[in-house]
């Protein structure tokens, strides 16, 4: 910031600068040439023609260095277009010029022109001439006047002296304004840095000093962050609580078996195995579809996820039918795989437990916020009392079929780890089951 800060006031400063001088130098030398052309004026207008075709003044000029020798203000009168010369009596010089004459130019007509000479050495002049034929004469004269360039090389020099000076402090004060403005703009920022140690080092999770209105969305989003990042840890923590909880009966009836040298020891070993490898699917799956979840925002289509899923239960269940129906260009805000995996348990569980019938409605709700999926079937369904057990790790109403009871369940918590939810209720349509599956849409 105060690198390009004070590029930009350099920049801007030395632009300034010099539209400023060349604008100051050009008031100076035309002030200059405003004099001269005053005193050409009066010159013009004090010449006369004598009888003897001579030309003199009628009245002295008004400004006593025209008489003094070298003085610096100089003035002569010659024929248009004749070489000047101090012998030449047709030339009228002012005393101050004494035994030197003006190297002169040619005039544009009716025009003054002023330019620049070097002829007097040491003493650069501003020469302002002009041709005129001035009555009873047919001979156009030259006039000019001529004034040393010391007086306005000195004011140049000073005007350029004082827009350094000032552009000089102009500058330097910019530039400290820009490192305090810095500083002090910057300064909530330490602020913050301040306020992040003293939570990494105080067990603090929120940032609460007060700090200027600019830097409260930062700190609003910085504290959701911490309140995320603490969601998530507790997610873990439970996480973990739970697989070590539902871990340890399994492990303990094993270890009470084994430790009594039961005759059924084979049996309890495979039948708490299965229960604790239901469990471990239970929580990997959470699992893979957190980590899933932290990585970003995806976006799903649904048509294609229910096809895929269709497609595989169909080999499993040949004799169910399949319909789809609903939105092809609905997407929600899922991982692909997470989709299936829920998609497909109530698929299957559709197509295991109904009567040969699945019904998938996608987008059944269009006008939700959400994307609504229902799964239909014809079966016998499940009593309004049971709906909401059913749900738990390892409820199943038919055990006649095979199962682990971990399909609800793994719907539900996935669908709740990305903000969805799902509930049951009874299908007007086939008459079994109806699960609506609400997913945030993309």
């Amino acid at each position: 910031m105060i690198a390009i800060s004070a590029v930009w006031i350099i920049v801007l400063l030395l632009g300034g600068g010099i539209a400023l001088n060349r604008t100051m130098t050009s008031l100076v030398e035309n002030n200059f040439d405003t004099q001269l052309n005053n005193n050409l004026t009066a010159l013009i207008a004090s010449a006369e023609i004598q009888p003897g075709g001579e030309i003199w003044l009628i009245r002295p000029m008004g400004d006593q260095r025209f008489l003094e020798p070298n003085s610096g203000l100089y003035y002569q009168i010659s024929p248009a277009g004749e070489p000047v010369s101090i012998e030449n009596t047709a030339v009228l010089p002012s005393r101050s010029l004494w035994d030197q004459t003006l190297e002169l130019r040619e005039s544009p007509e009716d025009e003054v022109l002023y330019f620049n000479s070097q002829q007097f050495q040491g003493s650069p002049l501003r020469i302002a001439q002009r041709d005129a034929i001035l009555p009873g004469s047919d001979t156009r004269w030259t006039f000019a006047v001529a004034s040393s360039r010391n007086d306005i090389d000195a004011q140049i020099d000073r005007v350029q002296r004082i827009l350094v000076i000032s552009f000089v402090i102009l500058g330097l004060g910019l530039m400290v304004l820009v490192v305090l403005q810095s500083y002090v703009g910057l300064r909530p920022l330490r602020r913050i840095e301040a306020a992040i140690q003293h939570i990494r080092t105080s067990g603090s999770n929120r940032v609460t000093d007060p700090l200027p209105l600019e830097v409260q969305p930062l700190v609003q989003e910085l504290n959701m962050l911490l309140e995320h990042s603490e969601r998530q840890a507790e997610e873990a923590r439970t996480h973990a609580g739970n697989l070590a909880h539902a871990l340890k009966t399994p492990l303990t009836v094993v270890n009470n078996a084994a430790t009594a040298h039961a005759p059924d020891l084979a049996d309890t070993v495979i039948r708490e195995a299965r229960t604790m490898r239901r469990h471990v699917d239970h929580h990997l799956a959470r699992a893979r579809a957190v980590g899933r979840r932290a990585v970003g925002h995806a976006q799903t289509p649904v048509r294609e996820s229910v096809e895929a899923v269709r497609r595989a239960v169909e080999r499993l269940y040949p004799d169910v039918r399949f319909d789809i129906d609903g939105s092809k260009e609905a997407r929600v805000s899922i991982e692909r795989q997470d989709l299936d995996e829920i998609v497909g348990n109530l698929i299957e569980n559709a197509a295991k437990y109904g009567g040969g019938s699945v019904f998938v409605t996608i987008d059944a709700e269009p006008e939700d916020r959400r994307c609504v999926i229902w799964v239909e079937d014809d079966g016998m369904g499940i009593p309004e009392e049971k709906r909401i057990e059913i749900f738990d790790r390892g409820a199943r109403l038919d055990t006649g079929k095979p199962g682990t009871g971990l399909g609800l369940a793994i719907v539900r918590d996935v669908a709740e780890i990305y903000g969805g939810s799902v509930d049951l209720a009874e299908s007007e349509d086939l008459g079994g089951l109806l699960v609506r599956l609400s997913l945030p849409r993309s």
